[in-house]
């Protein structure tokens, strides 16, 4: 079996419109190591396949190695279950940005199993951009928000 070069990419993302106003979306496979006693995913352990669709997005949108004096730092964060996940299951976790405030940027969150498309949970993540060096919040860089409002559209509230 030949082996993976350097430059090939691991592509763990995806554009879609298949839930709007969803526009993007990453794929993720239930572990073992994801799953409490009874055989379904921890609740914990949802947190995770956020962080994955969050990072692929931004790598898409070509946010994710940028140099800055400032970072986003995790504000807050909300989940809702609906139905259990178990080991093995593929999900579908949509994402997108639903805010753009002066300081901070409100990921909101869908995930779905598949081949039953069945909603799993859904879930918000609040960010706030903070000057590293004092430790303390900060505008949002223009960069960063005209990118995501390039790629969001009217779908984001700003």
């Amino acid at each position: 079996m030949p082996q993976p070069s350097p430059t090939d990419a691991l592509e763990l993302g995806r554009v879609t419109d298949r839930r709007p106003p969803f526009k993007y979306s990453a794929l993720a496979r239930v572990w073992f190591s994801d799953t409490d006693a009874q055989g379904i995913v921890y609740y914990g352990r949802y947190n995770p396949y956020f962080d994955l669709a969050r990072v692929e997005y931004l790598r898409a949108l070509g946010l994710l190695h940028q140099q800055r004096d400032g970072d986003f730092v995790m504000r807050a964060n909300d989940v809702e279950y609906f139905a259990p996940a178990v080991f093995d299951d593929e999900i579908e976790v949509f994402v997108r940005v639903a805010r753009v405030g002066r300081t901070s940027v409100t990921f909101a969150f869908a995930a779905y199993r598949e081949p039953d498309d069945a909603l799993m949970v859904t879930a918000h993540q609040t960010m706030v951009y903070v000057d590293l060096a004092e430790r303390k919040a900060c505008a949002v860089p223009d960069d960063y928000r005209a990118q995501v409002l390039a790629f969001e559209g009217v779908d984001v509230e700003h």
